[in-house]
């Protein structure tokens, strides 16, 4: 299995999961010319995704999935909450259900229900359909809850949300109510939160760790970097880029 991003952060979001002659894309917050010309450098038609997951109805991470899904017949999966929110009434989707796994070609998808300020908000782990190999995606989420330290144990590849310092987030430009609103139980999480995960999740079998949707305002990669580093028994972070994501990494 590999996972590519075609950006993260506030701006857009769009990731790639692939395990054999499956593609999925987990969300879509660019428009479909700039869509198109991110995905050109993976060498993927659009039409050859396997299905589109999209997490919860913020803009960063939906703006684009509805026409995207509409041009190439891609079928979208989500929550009734996040269709709803989003979705045009008569828009055809599949339905996910927190805990419940869905299979997807050569993918098992099991949906994860996290506390952020949405409808009906899933992350996500793949495991893919032969060995096992377990990666999980986690970002858009407030606070760490057992649910989530259950979920995203034991995984060979994770991508985990490290969206804010809190002492950036204090004294940065963002008014005080989205301040509140970030770092709040059902904002985003900080480096410090994101750390916290790590010393709580089993990460024995954690062989590819990737740092995710950081904000341009409120962090800096160097510090992400420098954090996770002081870490044990946690590989050095691959840092996802708002403007072009990160290349291919393969989840061994």
């Amino acid at each position: 299995m590999r996972i590519a991003s075609l950006g993260s952060g506030s701006k857009g979001n769009a990731t790639l999961v692939q395990y054999r002659n499956t593609t999925l894309l987990i969300d879509n917050g660019f428009s479909l010319r700039s869509f198109s010309r991110r995905l050109d450098r993976f060498d993927i038609d659009p039409g050859a995704i396997d299905a589109l997951l999209l997490t919860h109805e913020h803009g960063d991470h939906s703006s684009g999935v509805q026409r995207l899904c509409a041009t190439y017949s891609i079928p979208l999966w989500t929550a009734v909450g996040t269709a709803r929110a989003v979705l045009s009434p008569e828009f055809e989707y599949r339905r996910l259900v927190a805990g419940q796994p869905v299979s997807i070609g050569d993918i098992e998808v099991l949906p994860v229900t996290v506390p952020h300020d949405a409808n009906e908000p899933l992350q996500f782990v793949f495991r893919q359909s032969d060995n096992g190999k377990r990666l999980g995606v986690l970002t858009d989420t407030g606070h760490i809850t057992r649910h989530i330290v259950e979920a995203f144990s034991r995984l060979d590849g994770l991508l985990l949300e490290f969206n804010y310092d809190v002492e950036m987030l204090a004294s940065g430009p963002y008014p005080q109510s989205l301040k509140q609103r970030v770092g709040g139980d059902h904002g985003h999480l900080s480096n410090e939160q994101s750390l916290e995960l790590l010393r709580r999740v089993d990460t024995t079998s954690l062989n590819c760790l990737i740092a995710a949707h950081i904000s341009q305002k409120n962090n800096a990669a160097s510090i992400v970097d420098r954090l996770i580093r002081q870490l044990e028994y946690v590989p050095a972070p691959v840092l996802a880029d708002q403007d072009v994501g990160f290349d291919w990494i393969s989840i061994d």
